[in-house]
Formats: structure tokens, sequence, C-alpha cells
């Protein structure tokens, strides 16, 4: 059994991976402070021997001396376009810096390995299509998105400075537009939007024409190639795309989630937000080749679980609103 730590347990994948992991039959400690986190996500854990729970900001460093860490996933960041591009754009930055630096270091004194989740967001509007890990990306500085576009690209330097200059074992990987269960009804992102205004009869949001495209990676198939990131070769450092190759438009995606719900909801359109990409989809050769590793889940398999956990939801409807 290991005993691994998880920063944003709370979140929607970090709670999910939680999940995981006990039925794995690891021992997880899950850290967050719940800024977009739920703990409702984790509350079927709370009484599991093997889960423990502690409150807390990694902007400020982490002491953990009565056990062992043997890994660490670092996933605590706001990932909500309306939390980043608003009150929480400089907490964000923080995050992904100072909340790098405090991992980075609790990894060097464990001596643990630790994996990054970086994002298809480090490539801005990408000029190269679709993306590969080579790409250096093409990234506004100072837009409203750069607050986790900078704050993610800072935070790989990091890894890779305390990987080359500390000898920390680190894994960095890319994550690509990811859905499913435990995702926020509120948390801005096209999927549980377009969801949750569907199961509220109201009408789907699109910003822009709806032309421009993202790929859409179900959260079991995410969970699956960040365990094999984290356990694959310590000479595999990354950063390595996980994603769903699968393309859509974000007009067709409206449409599957209409046509899946049924009512009365429109497609109603609105200007498209400054730095916006136009086109997402990630180049996964690195991860098939060096993982063995590609996506299973279709994107209306998928979208039928997120509808189904969405119905679900206690005051689904007053939250939507």
């Amino acid at each position: 059994m290991k005993t691994i730590l998880i920063t944003g347990g709370t979140g929607f994948l970090g709670s999910n991976l939680c999940y995981k992991l006990i039925t794995l039959g690891e021992r997880v400690i899950c850290v967050d402070n719940n800024y977009t986190g739920r703990m409702a996500n984790i509350s079927d854990l709370l009484s599991n021997p093997n889960f423990r729970f502690i409150e807390h900001d990694i902007c400020e460093p982490l002491k953990v001396d009565n056990e062992k860490i043997d890994q660490i996933y670092n996933m605590a960041c706001p990932a909500s376009p309306p939390a980043y591009q608003g009150s929480y754009a400089i907490k964000t930055t923080k995050t992904c810096v100072f909340g790098a630096i405090n991992m980075l270091e609790l990894a060097k004194k464990h001596k643990a390995r630790i994996l990054q989740t970086s994002t298809s967001e480090v490539y801005g509007e990408p000029l190269v299509h679709p993306q590969v890990e080579t790409y250096r990306g093409n990234v506004n500085p100072d837009g409203i998105r750069a607050c986790y576009d900078e704050g993610k690209r800072c935070a790989e330097s990091l890894f890779f400075d305390y990987h080359r200059h500390e000898g920390v074992d680190i894994k960095v990987i890319r994550i690509f537009n990811t859905y499913g269960p435990k995702m926020d009804p509120n948390d801005g992102r096209v999927v549980s939007n377009f969801i949750c205004q569907a199961l509220s009869g109201q009408n789907i949001t699109i910003y822009g024409d709806g032309s421009q495209t993202r790929s859409f990676c179900y959260v079991d198939d995410l969970i699956e190639v960040m365990i094999k990131m984290m356990n694959s070769p310590a000479d595999f450092t990354g950063p390595v795309n996980t994603g769903n190759p699968g393309e859509f438009t974000i007009k067709e995606l409206a449409e599957k989630i209409v046509a899946k719900i049924g009512g009365p909801s429109k497609i109603v359109y609105k200007p498209l937000p400054k730095d916006d990409p136009t086109q997402r989809r990630p180049d996964i050769t690195l991860a098939k080749t060096k993982l063995g590793w590609e996506p299973k889940v279709k994107l209306d398999e998928g979208l039928d679980k997120t509808i189904e956990y969405f119905k679900t939801q206690i005051n689904l409807f007053k939250k939507a609103e």
C-alpha cells in the first residue's frame, strides 16, 4: 500500500482520483482549501480508514511529519474560467506558483514522486493543430486568461528545474478538456453549462459562433492515464498530452446535449470572450507510445453518464438559475 497525497482533492478531477486510488487499495491524503472544490465530492470517503482529509491552502507550506508520503498528485488550482478570470485571478497564479514550490519541497523532503497536472491552456491560441508536446504555444501574457495559462507554464518550469537541480522525481501531464460526474454545476465549463441549462429548460448559451472546437475526454479515461503516468519509468518525465483527440465544434456539443435531454431549450449566441482559443485537439502519440494509453469512452456515452449524474444533484435547478 502506498501513501498518496492529492492536492485539490475535493475538486472534480481530484475527487475522482481519490475514489479510484482507494479502490486500488492505496492510502490517500486529500488536501484542499475548498475554494472551488466541494466536500460533497468526497463525503463517502470520510469514514474510510485509508482516507484522510486535510483542509489546507497549498500557497502555504504543508507539513506531513507523521507518515511517509510515496506519491503526490499536484492538482490544486481553480480551473473554472469564471473563477480564474474573475475574483480568483491573483489566487490562481499564487496557487500555480507558490503551490508548486511548496509541493515540490514536500516531495523533496519525503523523496516522493510528484505529478503536475498542467493543461492544454499552455498552448494558448494554438498555431499548430493538433497540438504536440514540442509546440511552445501562443499565449497572451497579459490577457484575462493569463493567470491560469502562465501560472501553469511557470509551474512546469519549476517542476523541471527541481528535477534538474534538486533531483526531485517528477511527472508532468497536460490535460485537455475533461468532463464527467462530480463536475460543479456552476463551474462555467462548457459541458456542465450546457447540461445544466438544458435540464432546467433554459436556453443554451454559446459564446462566439459555435465553430470553435474542443476535444472532450471522459473523466474515467483521464484518471486512468494519470495513474499510468505516475507509475511509468522514472526516465519518462513528460510533458505528455492527456485527452481525447476526437474533435467537435461547440455547436455540435450543444446540439447533442439538447437532443439527449429534450425540452424547450434553444441555442443562443453571445460574443466570444477575449483570448478564448478557437481550436483545441491533442496529439496523443506520446501517451500511446510511452504509456500504452488511449481513451475508450466515446462522447455520446460519456455525455449520457454525465447527464445522469447532474440529474441526481440536489437543488440542481436552483443552482443553475
